[in-house]
């Protein structure tokens, strides 16, 4: 057991320096940091560590947490008051660039995404939004496509696409939250494959690293990375998109994906 601790202990503190780098560019000091980490405990052992299917009950995540009783009443009373958002825009751009690219509503006769005019009922990068953008309001979703270049206006005053995914390329709110669902994703991928039973399958983790790289080779293998990394991201998304189900049966419906990142840094060992 102490072993197992000390390993996640370590893991931990992997895992958690990006984190103190993100929060701690945002302002966030330890106090603050420690009031969401134990709400987020609270959180995690009220929802995953029930009994038969039940949310976990006080007594038994003030001991899971190591909190009191009464801390925990407050913290759920928090939780539960607290209004949820759901942090979508990253998604719901990356749908309505995707959407350009697959729907043939907005396709020429080549099967490449043609130039919109901004309003219209039909065509247009406000029918576009329409069915894409969730309740993100097109001027809105326009005017950040704009921001980070994955769209632009032509001569004639259209709307053309340039990047069938958003990426965004500052550090603001919006993106700092977007950031952390990516975190969030990685996360739960790599606590299933840690607790998963023999009989489960395992969810594709994999890393392919070099400690020997040379500095002067990052522009090569950025550029290497953007065509095959991308070209593979568009293959997988083209798959998601066959198989989907169609509107009305959400019920039925799962999140399911991959996601790539880019590693670089000192050696592991330095």
């Amino acid at each position: 057991m102490s072993d197992s601790k000390g390993s996640a202990t370590a893991a931990l503190r992997l895992l958690f320096r990006p984190v103190a780098r993100i929060m701690l560019r945002a302002g966030i000091n330890w106090q603050e940091l420690a009031e969401v980490c134990k709400a987020t405990y609270v959180e995690v052992a009220t929802e995953d560590f029930g009994i038969r299917g039940r949310p976990t009950n006080i007594s038994r995540v003030a001991i899971l947490t190591g909190l009191t009783r009464r801390e925990v009443r407050r913290l759920r009373k928090l939780l539960q008051a607290d209004d949820p958002e759901t942090f979508n825009r990253m998604n719901y751009a990356t749908r309505v660039l995707s959407g350009w690219y697959q729907d043939e509503e907005f396709l020429g006769a080549d099967a490449r995404p043609v130039p919109l005019p901004a309003d219209g009922a039909s065509r247009s990068f406000a029918s576009l939004c329409a069915k894409y953008s969730g309740d993100v309001a097109a001027t809105t979703m326009l005017k950040e496509l704009k921001h980070v270049g994955a769209v632009v206006e032509t001569d004639d005053g259209l709307l053309a696409v340039r990047t069938r995914y958003y990426m965004p390329t500052m550090m603001d709110p919006e993106r700092m939250l977007s950031s952390g669902s990516v975190l969030e994703d990685m996360g739960y991928t790599v606590a299933y494959n840690l607790h998963r039973s023999e009989e489960d399958p395992g969810r594709f983790e994999r890393r392919a690293t070099n400690t020997r790289m040379p500095a002067d080779a990052v522009p090569e293998f950025r550029e290497f990375m953007e065509k095959k990394g991308q070209a593979f991201l568009e293959e997988v998304d083209a798959w998601l998109s066959e198989h989907e189900i169609e509107d009305g049966n959400d019920e039925k419906s799962i999140r399911l994906g991959l996601g790539a990142y880019w590693i670089e840094g000192r050696k592991r060992e330095e």
